[in-house]
């Protein structure tokens, strides 16, 4: 039974309810992933809802990318076929940011779609919540904070119908929903805006190290065969090491950056985990780099991704350091192994993961034009990457905004014209 809202943080003309009012609830069908395949029933696993980045799930824009489950309609269970407008919670969660992470079907065509393994769906029985508003509601963080205290497990985290039934939100009328959701999809909007420019301009710059790194397009006024070389013939190249994690004294109070191979991830490394003590470095295989140095990863998940230290830091030894002579333009030599490591890794993929070394590496063949060319391209590719990052930049703003302004929404501190 509703009532009048009692809490003090939303309005008081907002209204209480458990979910338990607000819906009925199904588990899914239980299909493993080995079982799934590109014909047949549109079929969501939970496992789909924690990659996606989106609150929502387009089943006649996403059909294509849609997991299938071969088997005739008419042997399905009518109560596991998704409609327009059900909300479809992932149950079981590795972390605990993913619990209870939910997506809203978008279905006005009643295209048959499968709730499928470890999913729980929430399907109206009233009228009281808009569509749209479903997509943001469940952001708010009193509701969250109720979602993570009834989560269950160790490594797996688990929320059940039950719990689930138990959860109290408070909502405003349906046209003031209509209003708070219309303004937070213009974000979403602008986001996914800047999204697809960011990817343009990737693939823009993608496109461009093809053609410029290998010659088959020349900068204007250059002109002339580009040099092969081993990297070992024009840089210098060393591994750093873990200090004994035995010896407290090397890590407590350390001040000097320790940069692991995983940190690699950032392209750009500005900062790190774990510092080392001056003792640590005296007493170990670490080894210093400059700012400006180039970093590459030998071998675990992160095997053949290139890095650029912006930092005077020391390295493991899963990472290789390389510092070219004055014949070679450091940033050319960065973007040439970027869009080389592919290939290599590939080459030297075993059991599932690449697996590097150093002498692998300073025998791999670089082509190299005059010093000046390589300046002149190295410098149009870094005002492509300073272009992407300021987009990226503008991207977490509108991320960030629309986080405080669907929490002022949502809780009622900002109210809006209906």
């Amino acid at each position: 039974m509703s009532n009048k809202n009692s809490y003090k943080m939303y309005p008081s003309d907002w209204v209480n309810y458990t979910f338990d009012e607000l819906f009925a609830f199904e588990g899914g069908l239980s299909i493993s992933r080995a079982n799934l395949s590109n014909e047949g029933i549109c079929y969501l696993h939970y496992g789909d809802i924690h990659k996606t980045n989106d609150n929502y799930i387009n089943i006649e824009k996403n059909f294509d990318s849609i997991p299938k489950y071969n088997k005739p309609l008419e042997s399905i269970n009518k109560k596991y076929l998704l409609n327009d407008g059900d909300i479809v919670f992932a149950d079981a969660s590795e972390d605990y940011e993913g619990i209870g992470k939910a997506v809203v079907v978008k279905n006005p065509s009643n295209i048959p779609f499968i709730s499928g393994l470890h999913t729980i769906v929430a399907r109206d029985k009233t009228d009281v919540l808009n569509n749209e508003y479903k997509r943001f509601f469940l952001s708010d963080w009193n509701i969250r904070k109720q979602i993570m205290l009834m989560a269950t497990g160790i490594s797996v985290y688990g929320l059940s119908q039950e719990n689930v039934r138990k959860i109290k939100v408070t909502l405003p009328k349906r046209q003031e929903q209509q209003k708070i959701a219309s303004i937070l999809s213009t974000w979403d909007k602008a986001i996914e805006l800047k999204e697809k420019l960011i990817e343009q301009k990737k693939q823009q710059k993608k496109g461009l190290m093809q053609k410029l790194l290998t010659g088959e397009v020349r900068l204007p006024g250059f002109e002339g065969k580009w040099r092969s070389l081993r990297i070992l013939n024009f840089c210098n190249t060393y591994s750093g090491g873990t200090p004994s994690r035995t010896r407290k004294e090397f890590y407590e109070n350390g001040t000097i950056p320790w940069i692991k191979s995983g940190e690699l991830n950032s392209r750009k490394v500005t900062q790190t985990e774990e510092y080392i003590t001056e003792k640590a470095l005296a007493n170990s295989t670490a080894k210093l780099v400059n700012p400006e140095t180039i970093l590459l990863a030998l071998y675990g998940a992160t095997a053949g991704v290139v890095a650029m230290s912006k930092i005077r830091a020391s390295i493991n030894q899963a990472i290789l350091a390389i510092v070219p002579n004055d014949n070679c333009d450091n940033n050319f030599l960065f973007y040439y192994l970027e869009n080389h490591m592919d290939k290599v890794t590939k080459k030297y993929t075993q059991g599932g993961q690449p697996n590097l070394n150093a002498d692998i590496v300073k025998k791999m063949v670089v082509k190299l034009p005059s010093i000046e060319e390589q300046k002149a391209i190295a410098n149009i590719l870094s005002n492509i990457d300073n272009n992407i990052e300021l987009l990226e930049k503008e991207l977490n703003w509108l991320k960030q905004q629309k986080k405080g302004l669907m929490q002022l929404l949502l809780t009622g501190k900002v109210r809006v014209k209906v």
